[in-house]
């Protein structure tokens, strides 16, 4: 199976990563970086454990984590690591943070690993072998939603306190209108009830790659279309959307898109 390897040392260092951030769970004091986002020891150590770790067993593929971890890769590969996504949920000792961690070969997110200590569960893909969730021993594969009205449908978008500083924000609530129920949880864990077809479609402005990476893989393989708010498929592109394919006339409608 390609990538099995890669697959199977993702999880390992995402448990790993796990019990480092239980042991600072619920004493963990947040430092707010230039970006205003927060950051912990727990952040630092993790990053620090993952990124070594890779480069014992991988060395000739590069890194790239939000703490700060880089380095440049031989062959076209590099990891992409978010240690603990949700940051502010994790100080605030709530359920919803997790551990991203993501390979981009030439350029594409091949595999990808949310791992959620707090809830239990662990979502990961890898290209061509499908999306899963693993809670205990059991596992299960991963299909999004085959809804198709927005009246039936749920949908979670990111970051609405920043909405009105969009060019689409004067537009959002007439959008958000016609859908089922709207939610707005946190990141992966919306995106992770699309790749799971437990909703129909995420949407959030304003991310990283490594807030992006894992997610779009596990979403493409659970059989979800994504791209940024430009209708382009890379992880750099500052946004996410990820939806079941029934959502693709109410979502690119919204971005004005024509894909």
């Amino acid at each position: 199976m390609a990538w099995e390897r890669e697959l199977e040392t993702a999880l390992e260092l995402t448990r790993a990563a796990a019990s480092v951030a239980l042991k600072h769970f619920g004493s963990a004091a947040a430092e707010t970086k230039t970006d205003g986002s927060p950051v912990t020891a727990a952040d630092r150590e993790c990053e620090r454990l993952i990124a070594s770790r890779l480069a014992e067993t991988f060395p000739a593929d590069g890194v790239f984590g939000e703490e700060g971890s880089s380095r440049a890769g031989a062959g076209g590969r590099r990891w992409i690591i978010d240690p603990i996504d949700g940051t502010r949920d994790y100080v605030r000792g709530g359920f919803l943070w997790c551990h991203l961690l993501a390979l981009e070969e030439e350029g594409e997110a091949v595999l990808g690993v949310a791992a959620f200590p707090m809830q239990g569960r662990v979502f990961y893909a890898s290209k061509g072998q499908g999306a899963w969730r693993l809670e205990g021993r059991t596992e299960t594969q991963l299909q999004c939603s085959a809804i198709q009205q927005t009246s039936r449908a749920v949908l979670c978008f990111g970051q609405l306190n920043r909405a009105r500083h969009e060019p689409w924000g004067g537009r959002l609530l007439e959008f958000l209108e016609p859908f089922w129920a709207v939610r707005s949880m946190g990141g992966a864990t919306d995106a992770m009830l699309v790749a799971s077809g437990k909703a129909e479609a995420y949407l959030e402005p304003r991310l990283k790659p490594w807030d992006v990476a894992a997610l779009a893989i596990i979403g493409e393989e659970a059989g979800c279309l994504w791209h940024d708010f430009e209708g382009r498929r890379t992880i750099y592109g500052g946004s996410l959307a990820l939806y079941a394919p029934g959502m693709a006339p109410a979502v690119q409608g919204f971005l004005g898109l024509s894909l």
